[in-house]
């Protein structure tokens, strides 16, 4: 499929075939293909939990979603996906690669950092999975674990407390799906977005 093509069918795809399990090649493609994501320092303070197993995807959202009726009904979907990948950053990585001799650091001092680069370059190779999930002929889903769930995520995972959970990936087979209310918005236009040599003042400021 022609890249422009690929990222022009992405979408955030909330329903699945639960008959159709995400091939083992696949799989592995998805995977290899997010290590090719971008990383600070070549750091690659990355870690990446696969679900697969029925039981462990319960194990899942039982721990990391809340038990209220929003996101029940908005999950009565979302549990059909044969594959969750749970997309993790590591700072501590960041910071001891930034404190080597070549970087010219002497400390791991975070306030070096104008932004968490250990979050962002997680979420490149969480995009890179999202777009090659369409290349492959699949649907995905980017979604947060809400804080108050975290400790429970981590617990029964066994999740070291030096990985942070930046979201979670459902995969598989797309399945006639309810539009998002987010969708209705529609895409803004790249002359409501882009600043091109001065930042302009509009609605947002």
């Amino acid at each position: 499929m022609e890249f422009r093509e690929v990222v022009r069918r992405r979408r955030m795809v909330r329903n699945y075939d639960p008959d159709r399990p995400v091939p083992a090649e696949v799989r592995e493609r998805i995977l290899e293909q997010a290590l090719h994501a971008p990383s600070a320092g070549f750091s690659q303070g990355w870690g990446f939990l696969v679900l697969e197993e029925p039981a462990d995807r319960d194990r899942f959202w039982a721990a990391a979603t809340p038990q209220t009726d929003v996101w029940q009904e908005w999950l009565t979907n979302m549990r059909h996906a044969p594959l969750i990948i749970v997309p993790h950053s590591n700072r501590s990585i960041y910071l001891e690669r930034y404190a080597e001799r070549d970087k010219g650091w002497t400390d791991q001092d975070e306030a070096r950092w104008p932004v968490p680069f250990w979050h962002i370059d997680t979420g490149f190779a969480s995009l890179l999975m999202l777009l090659t999930a369409v290349d492959e002929g699949l649907g995905a889903c980017f979604f947060g674990i809400p804080p108050e769930r975290t400790a429970a995520y981590r617990a029964e995972f066994g999740v070291p407390e030096e990985y942070t959970p930046v979201g979670a990936i459902s995969v598989g087979y797309r399945a006639p799906d309810h539009q998002s209310g987010s969708l209705k918005r529609g895409r803004k236009p790249v002359a409501e977005v882009v600043h091109r040599g001065q930042w302009r003042r509009g609605k947002l400021g």
